[in-house]
């Protein structure tokens, strides 16, 4: 069955690759992104690719895509959608936003007022949305790719610790080598690159059926365990993950062993995935230090199960 999941996972890393030029890893964990059903927040400088990279993940599934612009006037109900009254019927009717959609890119997301950002968080959490007292289920798959840049911070609104702690992972792009910018280059002299379809949104839920199906060790399960409870006792680390990091460590490492071919997790799954499932839910006591340097560390002093 895993094996399923590690071929439509090949599809479309390839399929992407063919539209982004990045490295493979991270092209390999936006992937990962999509078939544990976890959102994804992509933070880096301006111009590097984040919105590319989101709208060829979309483009890979054919599914419905909207793409949400965040500024500082969007309005939750810009989001969720809202009641507009029908002069000819009288009455009020419900007109669905743009977060009804299988895959919604929010770009720019911390452009937006915290209001308007918690809008986000019944949908990335509960995957519904409530107005008028009613609520409304989301199509399945639902995934928000969220974007933020890294500089110009006029006008932004950082995200709060309990929003970040919604997105399953956080990728990041970096500048590319000169051999990979000539490549850009040379992709877009026609236009930017069109990324065909390869996984149907029906499938895409099966595959994510075949991670959750992936077996968890109960020695794996308490390394994921003491990962989590040695970031809250790390004296450089003011906040550490909370449990719903640990879940999230689980379902990550989960879906490397499924792109593995394997139906069964191993340390080495849960250490490939650490890093970008945990950076995001620390919040360091310094901000000279380096989060990842810190989980490196923290993953280096744990005991590995046999």
């Amino acid at each position: 069955m895993v094996h399923l999941v590690q071929e439509k996972s090949r599809l479309i890393i390839e399929r992407v690759q063919g539209a982004v030029v990045a490295s493979s890893q991270v092209i390999r964990l936006a992937v990962l992104a999509l078939l544990c059903q976890g959102h994804l927040l992509i933070d880096d400088f301006p111009g590097v690719g984040k919105t590319l990279l989101a709208k060829s993940l979309a483009g890979a599934i054919s599914g419905s895509f909207k793409r949400i612009q965040f500024t500082p006037d969007l309005l939750p109900s810009d989001i969720t959608g809202g009641l507009v009254y029908d002069a000819q019927q009288n009455k009020f009717n419900f007109i669905a936003g743009p977060i009804f959609a299988n895959i919604v890119l929010a770009d720019e997301v911390n452009r937006g007022t915290p209001r308007t950002q918690s809008a986000l968080l019944e949908a990335m959490g509960e995957h519904q949305v409530t107005c008028d007292g009613l609520v409304r289920p989301l199509p399945n798959p639902f995934l928000v790719i969220a974007t933020q840049n890294r500089v110009d911070f006029e006008s932004t609104f950082p995200l709060p610790y309990a929003q970040l702690d919604r997105f399953l992972l956080t990728l990041r792009l970096g500048y590319p080598p000169i051999e990979d910018e000539v490549q850009i280059l040379e992709r877009n002299r026609g236009g930017e690159p069109a990324v065909e379809p390869v996984v149907t949104a029906e499938e895409l839920v099966q595959l994510h059926r075949r991670v959750c199906q992936v077996e968890v060790s109960r020695p794996v399960a308490e390394y994921i365990a003491r990962i989590a409870q040695r970031t809250r006792e790390c004296p450089d680390i003011l906040i550490g993950t909370s449990p719903r990091g640990g879940v999230a460590l689980q379902r990550a490492a989960q879906g490397e062993a499924a792109m593995c071919g394997r139906d069964y997790v191993t340390p080495d799954d849960v250490k490939a995935v650490a890093v970008p499932v945990l950076r995001h839910r620390l919040i360091l006591r310094s901000s000279n230090d380096n989060p990842d340097e810190l989980i490196d560390s923290i993953i280096s002093s744990i005991e590995v199960p046999l």
